[in-house]
């Protein structure tokens, strides 16, 4: 009869390294479930999910595996997380890579301050308790309606162009041509690009059909799905000194998951020897948090402003 084979005691770095991934799997699971669960209930442009699920995956991760460096554990998993979101949730590049620095970010300050807590044991608690309501403030935006920064909101930009006032409603009045983003913000990442309009006209009544790229869902066999947006001039102003047109859009499948654009304002008067050129977007946020998704919208269509003030530029004044 042989004795029994005795196996060698698990060396603590065995240990932690299993433990560790028990808890990434854990918080990805966890992550995936609530993220899955908030889209059902209709909240997964809210706090609660933005805020919420990198909360989740930094203290499930923190407590469960107990890691020497929690705030870089914490990122990695976000990491996976997001590389698993475009599959597994069907969400497209552009809210993956707008949302990014919020997921990232928040995951880090709850890994941060939770390691600190388990660090210093019950003498560490006090920062957490201050902290504890913050963040349930920050995950009730959205739910219920609130909002900490008004959701309407605007983005404009103006250009003097060296053409007179006929040459300017003249180019507004055609169908444009379209070309490629100067921005760096709108091509980093990506935003859906124009590519064709159809309609013309000035007048109140007037039509737009605008093509846009194709919407691509990083989905499994999700194919690429049109975009187009649809306008109308609800109002219309010339002048020898300048005038105003006033755009309503009407169907929009291009924004629609980003933000609730309703109106595009472009106005231009006689400045020196040429003509200035202002054009507004208005817009109502549907993203939260406000102090995040709120700057970033308005910078965005800040941007997109200035796109169509170079795009319907006369030729001759480019």
């Amino acid at each position: 009869m042989t004795a029994p084979e005795h196996r060698a005691p698990e060396l603590p770095a065995t240990r932690r390294a299993r433990l560790l991934l028990a808890g990434v799997l854990l918080s990805l699971f966890l992550a995936m479930l609530l993220a899955r669960a908030l889209g059902e209930a209709g909240l997964e442009q809210t706090a609660l999910f933005y805020v919420g699920v990198p909360a989740l995956v930094a203290v499930t991760v923190t407590l469960t595996a107990r890691p020497r460096t929690a705030v870089g554990v914490a990122l990695a998993t976000t990491t996976i997380g997001l590389a698993l979101a475009g599959p597994l949730l069907d969400e497209g590049v552009v809210c993956l890579v707008i949302a990014a620095p919020l997921l990232y970010g928040v995951a880090a300050a709850v890994g941060v301050a939770v390691q600190r807590v388990r660090e210093r044991g019950p003498g560490g608690r006090a920062p957490a308790l201050v902290a504890a309501p913050l963040l349930a403030v920050m995950l009730l935006e959205g739910v219920g309606g609130v909002s900490l920064l008004p959701r309407e909101d605007a983005g404009s930009a103006s250009v003097v162009v060296d053409a007179s006032v006929d040459e300017v409603a003249t180019a507004l009045a055609s169908a444009p041509d379209y070309g490629p983003f100067r921005s760096a913000f709108l091509r980093a990442v990506p935003f859906p690009h124009p590519v064709h309009a159809a309609g013309a006209g000035l007048e109140v009544g007037a039509v737009r059909e605008v093509e846009f790229t194709p919407r691509r869902s990083l989905g499994i066999g999700a194919e690429p799905t049109p975009r187009a947006m649809a306008l109308e001039v609800v109002r219309s102003e010339a002048r020898d000194d300048g005038g105003a047109v006033v755009f309503a859009v009407t169907d929009d499948t291009t924004l629609a998951r980003w933000m609730d654009l309703h109106q595009a304002e472009v106005i231009w008067w006689a400045e020196g020897t040429g003509v200035r050129v202002t054009w507004t977007l208005r817009y109502t946020r549907t993203f939260d948090p406000s102090w995040y998704f709120g700057p970033v919208q308005r910078y965005a269509t800040d941007q997109a402003a200035a796109y169509l003030a170079a795009t319907f530029t006369p030729d001759g004044a480019r």
